[in-house]
């Protein structure tokens, strides 16, 4: 599957109602700590290409993270990172916590 970039609440809607486990990256394109994030999630990415993973830039999506953050409970941060089972936010993380290391233990289950 590799990373695909989602825009507006209805194609983040489209993803939930398919009922698979994905990881959601929330990027943005100003911040340094974010972009370091962006790429260790890359990282993970190529290793991982057959799990789902989808990504915003904040800047262009605004009402899609407001609209995760308020729909699922999590308070919004950027960079964060959401991996989602069933519908539900089963973890988050964010900022420098966003590591290939961790993404592999949390989302890979390695």
């Amino acid at each position: 599957m590799g990373k695909q970039k989602l825009e507006t609440m209805e194609q983040f809607q489209q993803v939930i109602e398919q009922g698979k486990r994905f990881l959601f990256v929330k990027h943005s394109l100003t911040c340094p700590i974010s972009q370091a994030a962006f790429r260790e999630y890359e990282k993970f990415v190529e290793d991982y290409p057959d799990m789902d993973t989808y990504y915003l830039f904040v800047q262009e999506a605004r009402p899609l993270s407001n609209y995760i953050a308020e729909t699922f409970g999590v308070k919004h941060e950027s960079p964060q990172a959401l991996l989602f089972e069933n519908g539900s936010v089963v973890w988050h993380t964010s900022h420098w916590n966003i590591t290939y290391d961790t993404l592999k233990k949390q989302v890979a289950n390695e």
